[in-house]
């Protein structure tokens, strides 16, 4: 966890929506200087905060709304910093809760140097990123399609499907055999889908790869170097990191992309785990992913893997090996070198 310690004249927190934000701005003796409610507008946030602008940081929580915000101040010049949603714990203690009490909680934060950083993503990858994990969305609605097709099959004890239902070119007939009208309506509204998700995504994939090489080129074929990882995945690892640089040592990253399991602990007794949901989804995914395409075809893998699985179980093997992959590609973008198998299993 990383806290915000840097000095300043004034502090503003904000309690961010969509439609309303409520301001409280301290100065460094941690007197209140104004507590207001205004509209989510960048004017009138601008003329809100204008005589307290000299030495001003502004924090706000990582809500889904923080995006405006944040270009605004760096076109501004004003200090901003993005605040841990998982970690600020102190917004929602407390016997009474609202958004003036919750600005003040975040400015007082900021003030003492407690408020929890998180990543403030810079906009020029920004959009792809949300584009890329928007292509992801659609990808599982796709899964989903195919899995109602089967599960159907399955509901009415019917045969299996001989025709994979992947390829468009087997989906012809596939609707017929299911015996009531009802239900092949709604397998061929299924199919219908299909063939339309199948139109839309190989054409936005194709427009992403190309924006990905306009960007940074080089770390994105050095990640492709890796068994298993395609075009898809080296998207996905590529924008979710973003800067590896962010990342002090190779075990910040790893618990970045979910693939350690923290420990709690006190007075020399272990209880258990937590934090398991603080960290990247994508990339716990994406190199989840990567270990089942970096086992295929690959003897050397299937061997160690087989090994771990003896000594650990089916499921955590899977896990280890996720965080070995996780590992290498840290030093691969560090190093600016590309995977080697035998330092891979070395």
């Amino acid at each position: 966890m990383k806290f915000y310690t840097k000095e300043h004249r004034n502090y503003c927190g904000i309690d961010l929506h969509a439609k309303s934000m409520y301001l409280c701005i301290l100065d460094n003796k941690g007197t209140v200087l104004l507590h207001r409610n205004i509209k989510t507008d960048r004017e009138i946030f601008l003329k809100t905060i204008r005589k307290y602008r000299d030495d001003l940081v502004v924090a706000v929580e990582c809500t889904f709304t923080w995006y405006w915000i944040a270009d605004l101040c760096e076109k501004e010049g004003i200090a901003f910093v993005l605040g841990h949603a998982l970690y600020m714990k102190a917004i929602y203690g407390g016997k009474a809760k609202n958004d003036r009490i919750d600005a003040q909680k975040i400015a007082m934060l900021i003030r003492g140097g407690m408020f929890p950083v998180a990543y403030v993503y810079p906009p020029k990858m920004r959009s792809t990123r949300d584009l890329l994990r928007r292509r992801m969305y659609l990808s599982r609605k796709r899964a989903e399609l195919l899995t109602h097709i089967q599960n159907t099959a399955y509901q009415y004890n019917l045969p299996d499907i001989e025709n994979n239902v992947c390829r468009k070119s087997q989906r012809v007939g596939v609707a017929q055999l299911f015996p009531d009208k009802s239900v092949q309506k709604s397998i061929q509204l299924d199919l219908d889908l299909l063939d339309f998700y199948d139109t839309i995504l190989p054409k936005l994939e194709k427009e992403i790869s190309a924006i990905a090489k306009e960007h940074d080129a080089d770390s994105y074929f050095r990640i492709r170097s890796i068994p298993g990882i395609g075009r898809i995945l080296g998207l996905a690892i590529l924008y979710e990191i973003h800067d590896i640089k962010r990342f002090p040592k190779v075990q910040a990253f790893a618990s970045y992309c979910r693939l350690v399991k923290p420990a709690k602990e006190s007075a020399g007794k272990k209880s258990g785990s937590s934090g398991a949901k603080i960290g990247n989804v994508h990339l716990k995914w994406a190199f989840s992913e990567a270990v089942v395409l970096f086992l295929r075809r690959n003897e050397k893998a299937k061997l160690y893997r087989a090994r771990l699985e003896k000594k650990h179980g089916k499921a955590k093997s899977l896990t280890i090996m996720a965080h070995k992959i996780a590992r290498a590609t840290y030093y691969i973008l560090t190093r600016n070198t590309v995977f080697k198998m035998e330092e891979f299993f070395k």
